[in-house]
C-alpha cells in the first residue's frame, strides 16, 4: 500500500482588515491592545457603530472613543456550512452573529466555542479575541 502524502502547505489565514483605512483605523489599533470600542457622539449621544468620521444622527465630526466591557447577547445568527474561502471552509460549520453589546453597538462577529446547531437568540456572550500580528480580530463565545 502506498502511504497519502502529507500536506505541508501552511493553513489558510483569516482574511484581515485594512488597518489604513481612516474610519475604522482606531477601532483596529485598539484591538491589538485588547480594547473593544465604539464612538460616541458629543454632542447628541449616538453611539455610532460600525466606526466613521462623523454621527450617524447630527453629522457631527465630535467622537469620542469609549471601551466596551466585552459582553452582550446574540440578536440574530446564521450558521454557515459551506464556505469557499479557505480560511472558513476549513472552519465549517461555523456560526455569524449580530451581538448586541451591553453599552449599545451591535456588531458582526462569530460565536464559538459552541456547536453552531445550539446557539439561540437572545444567548449571553462574552468577548474573546483571536490574536494576530497588529491586530486581535473580536470573537465571542457562550458567557460563563
Amino acid at each position: 500500500m502506498t502511504e497519502a502524502k502529507k500536506d505541508t502547505r501552511p493553513a489558510p489565514s483569516r482574511p484581515l482588515p485594512n488597518l489604513n483605512e481612516l474610519d475604522t483605523a482606531p477601532f483596529w489599533k485598539a484591538t491589538g491592545e485588547g480594547k473593544l470600542t465604539y464612538p460616541v457622539c458629543n454632542d447628541c449621544g449616538t453611539v455610532v457603530f460600525y466606526p466613521r468620521a462623523h454621527c450617524t444622527s447630527c453629522l457631527s465630526d465630535n467622537l469620542d472613543w469609549r471601551e466596551a466591557c466585552g459582553r452582550g447577547t446574540v440578536y440574530t445568527f446564521s450558521i454557515v456550512r459551506q464556505s469557499y474561502h479557505p480560511f472558513f471552509r476549513g472552519i465549517a460549520p461555523y456560526a455569524v452573529a449580530w451581538i448586541d453589546l451591553e453599552e449599545g453597538p451591535r456588531l458582526a462577529s462569530n460565536v464559538i466555542e459552541i456547536d453552531p446547531d445550539n446557539i439561540e437568540i437572545g444567548m449571553p456572550v462574552e468577548l474573546v479575541w483571536e490574536p494576530h500580528e497588529d491586530l486581535s480580530v473580536p470573537l465571542f463565545k457562550p458567557a460563563t
